[in-house]
């Protein structure tokens, strides 16, 4: 299936579908490039990619993504990166200014694909397609170091839970009545939807809107549907006349939830050596 992603940078202006499949990256004694190539046999490459500087200096970024090519517009190698290894930008570390502020244009495809062996690419398969690319253009060498850094408990509020457990389905591809797949968060601008997830997809979400990580503590197994909404104005320090809460105790008055600030071991990713890209 096609799929197509437009997005505007922005904390207001944001639309984000996530899907709940835990992403797993392999690592070990070698670096992630040399781990990329080392099952470059198993895992197919683009064969022709062009990479050209965009200087639009507009806010807007288009990607879509097929089996067998990439197309990405005004896009950043940090927000490459986070795609290749998944991880949140936040956790990206060590690189030069212009990692996240350089914009490209990207065309990558693959020749002569084998269409059937490409639809059953793995998560982890599709990101080391990413990670030999950034390899081979951009020189990118990276490896894996734990921090300990500030990061948020997600635990259940002395009132208990405010959400229902999904019922089971039949099918991953059933909707449920807030129009979502089971299994997906969708994020427009400060309205958070899910539609059977575990409690762990909404660690991660609010780890991308916090900017920090979050681990979930709350105990709680099984798939839920929730809803949260909450006003951007109170976490940037504006005065706003909404009667809706800022983002922390939206969390605790509407999903009964509460985050604990602490510190803990946390994963970063180390950016080694990169260089703009070569030429095409």
């Amino acid at each position: 299936m096609n799929k197509r992603f437009w997005y505007r940078l922005g904390i207001r202006s944001r639309l984000l579908l996530l899907s709940t499949v835990a992403f797993t990256v392999s690592t070990g004694p070698t670096s992630f490039a040399q781990a990329a190539a080392s099952t470059s046999l198993k895992t197919p490459v683009y064969d022709v990619v062009s990479i050209k500087p965009n200087t639009s200096g507009n806010e807007w970024v288009s990607i879509s993504v097929d089996p067998d090519k990439y197309s990405a517009t005004n896009v950043s190698l940090k927000s490459l990166i986070e795609k290749a290894y998944g991880i949140k930008v936040d956790l990206i570390v060590g690189e030069p200014r212009w990692v996240d502020s350089a914009r490209f244009d990207i065309r990558a495809k693959i020749v002569d694909p084998d269409t059937e062996m490409l639809k059953k690419l793995t998560p982890e398969q599709s990101r080391l397609m990413f990670q030999s690319l950034l390899a081979d253009r951009f020189q990118l060498r990276v490896h894996k170091e734990s921090k300990v850094l500030p990061i948020y408990e997600m635990v259940i509020a002395k009132d208990g839970p405010k959400f229902k457990q999904s019922p089971p389905m039949p099918s991953v591809a059933d909707e449920g009545s807030v129009g979502l797949r089971r299994g997906s968060i969708s994020v427009q601008n400060t309205e958070l939807t899910a539609h059977a997830v575990p409690m762990v997809s909404l660690a991660d979400q609010l780890s991308h809107t916090l900017h920090r990580a979050v681990t979930d503590k709350t105990g709680l197994v099984g798939d839920y549907d929730f809803s949260l909404k909450w006003d951007p104005d109170h976490e940037l320090g504006e005065s706003s006349e909404s009667s809706t809460a800022s983002i922390f105790p939206a969390i605790q008055d509407q999903l009964g939830l509460k985050l604990q600030s602490t510190k803990g071991p946390v994963e970063t990713l180390v950016v080694d050596h990169v260089e703009m890209p070569s030429e095409n």
